[in-house]
């Protein structure tokens, strides 16, 4: 892996963290994961990781999209 992907999986895996122990996340038809799952996904850099890292940029993306507008007093 580059430097950025390590970045962003290491950014992926600080989110992760802050999940409950016992919460579970559904990824489409890969399946439902634990938390414990899921960062091992990201660490491995598997098929699921990297679903996984996509989903949480899409979203933090999606997250500045919408705030940008009211940094700039827009």
């Amino acid at each position: 892996m580059t430097d950025t992907k390590y970045n962003l999986a290491d950014l992926v895996i600080a989110r992760l963290q802050t999940l409950a122990e016992d919460q579970e996340i559904s990824i489409g038809s890969e399946g439902k994961f634990s938390k414990r799952e899921l960062l091992q996904h990201v660490r491995d850099g598997d098929k699921v990781g990297k679903k996984i890292i996509e989903i949480e940029l899409n979203y933090l993306q999606s997250l500045k999209n919408i705030t940008q507008p009211v940094l700039n007093n827009e």
